[in-house]
């Protein structure tokens, strides 16, 4: 574990996360990553090794490969404010230096 100070003096403790194999999965959909993030996974980083595509990587867990699933094939259900809000806030994080 790495810890991590943070502006209040308090320590996060950070976990080493590999962004290929089992563990994670990768979208490189706008669109499915904002219907993931609508529907409460974690956004872990953004894959910028190709500078063409970025690739959000989630951590799998129960439920992730269904709702990415459920979205493309259309019967996703979701609040649609919440949805264009995370599609806002991703492409924030997509053109910020992050």
């Amino acid at each position: 574990m790495i810890k991590k100070k943070l502006k209040n003096n308090q320590l996060e403790e950070l976990q080493y996360i590999p962004i290929e194999g089992n563990e994670v999965m990768a979208v490189s959909d706008l669109g499915c990553a904002a219907a993931l993030i609508t529907a409460d996974f974690n956004l872990l980083t953004l894959d910028r090794a190709n500078p063409r595509k970025v690739k959000f990587i989630f951590r799998r867990e129960a439920g992730v490969e269904k709702v990415a699933n459920d979205f493309w094939s259309d019967c996703l259900k979701q609040k649609s404010r919440s949805f264009w809000d995370n599609i806002k806030n991703l492409k924030n994080r997509l053109y910020s230096d992050e």
